[in-house]
Formats: structure tokens, C-alpha cells, sequence
């Protein structure tokens, strides 16, 4: 650490006085900031979140590869029942696991009783179609594609649809969801308040949800 010793004598002009005064403000200021830069954690900046790992869905296309194992290389559909058929080690369920759980899932498989330490790597060459429906009073009425590897928010989605048009009821957006048993749940949200608010990141949708926007009543 470097020390500044300021000598100011008994007796001095004001413009040494000003200079000298000024001088130890600006240390006092400038060597604190240097000392504890990022070392408060409440206003350190967070850092990103990680990326949610895509959970496959029935009709993703895979490629399943082993390193050094060319002829055990495939490219596979996930069915309906949501496996996937590779040499040697069969059906593989792959049903509510990502692709990095399923990487893990097929090295072990592999190892326990055909591969000495398998270097397994699995890459999604297509994905399903995705896409939630957006319906009643909107500029343009569409299937809107849910992006694969991240979520679609209500607004988001409304958006892509063109918007609100100017008979909308937005203070009555309903998500209309059915859930693996056939079960539909209908949620209300006004989207004006939504809006307002910070949290424009509310409502994420599933995919399937049934976005309708019906018409104002005057």
C-alpha cells in the first residue's frame, strides 16, 4: 500500500490551503472505493441463472453417440411412450428426465455390462412441435411455437399473436390447461395489471395451453 504524507505548515496562502484540503478529500474519497470494490454481497451483482436442461418430449429426434464406438451411433425418435431403442441396451424410458440425465442414465447402462468407461454424448437434432393456441381477440388468432430449451410467458405469447385487439377484454385473459389425464383448468388473469406490474415474467405457459381473449362487453 502506498502512504501520501501532506505537509501543510503553520503559515500558508489560501491557494495552498485549497490545495492541500482538496488533495486529502480526494484520498479519503478515492482509496476507500479502491479497498472494498464488489465486496458488498447485497449489491454485488447476482450472477445469470443456468439455463433450465430441455426435458424430452414424445416425436424429439436424438443422436445418441459413444465415443470411439461409431457403430453403436444412432439417430432415434422418442416415441409416444416416451423411450428411445439403442444397441445392445434396448428400451430406455426417457419420460420427465433431460438430456443430460439421460446421457448419464445411457452410461451407465453401457458400462455396467458392454463398455469400459463410455464417453456418451446426446444431441437433440429436432424437436417436437411445441406451441400453446392463442385464440378470440387478438390481431392474428395462431398456433404460437414454444421455444424449445426456455419458456413463453402469457404476454409473450399474445404478442407473437399480433397483440391485443381493440376489443379485447384484457382485464379477462384466460389460460385454458389440460393436464396427462384430460383434466382442463381455467385461470383468469388480467392482463392490464400484468402489465403494469415488474413481474412481466408471470404466468409461464405450458406447452398446449389455450390462451382465449375474449371481446369487451359494452
Amino acid at each position: 500500500m502506498v502512504f501520501f504524507r501532506f505537509f501543510v505548515p503553520m503559515r500558508f496562502s489560501s491557494f495552498s490551503a485549497h490545495f492541500n484540503l482538496s488533495a486529502l478529500v480526494w484520498l479519503c474519497i478515492l482509496l476507500p472505493l479502491g479497498a472494498t470494490e464488489a465486496t458488498n454481497p447485497a449489491t454485488a451483482p447476482s450472477a445469470p441463472a443456468a439455463p433450465v436442461d430441455y426435458v424430452l418430449r414424445p416425436a424429439d429426434i436424438l443422436q445418441v453417440k459413444i465415443y470411439k464406438e461409431e457403430d453403436l451411433t444412432r439417430e432415434v425418435s422418442v416415441s409416444q411412450e416416451y423411450t428411445v431403442s439403442l444397441p445392445l441396451i434396448g428400451n430406455v424410458s426417457v419420460k420427465n428426465r433431460s438430456v443430460r440425465q439421460i446421457e448419464e442414465m445411457i452410461r451407465q447402462l453401457y458400462e455396467r455390462d458392454f463398455l469400459v468407461n463410455p464417453q456418451v454424448t446426446l444431441i437433440v437434432l429436432k424437436y417436437a412441435e411445441r406451441a400453446v393456441n392463442v385464440i378470440g381477440s387478438v390481431n392474428s388468432p395462431q398456433a404460437v411455437p414454444f421455444p424449445p430449451e426456455r419458456g413463453l410467458t402469457l404476454l409473450e405469447a399474445v404478442a407473437r399473436a399480433g397483440g391485443f385487439s381493440r376489443l379485447a377484454d384484457r382485464s379477462k385473459v384466460k389460460i385454458i390447461r389440460t393436464d396427462e389425464k384430460g383434466v382442463s383448468t381455467t385461470f383468469t388473469i388480467n392482463a392490464d395489471k400484468l402489465m403494469e406490474s415488474r413481474s412481466v415474467n408471470l404466468w409461464a405457459l405450458q406447452v398446449d395451453d389455450v390462451i382465449q381473449v375474449e371481446e369487451r362487453i359494452f
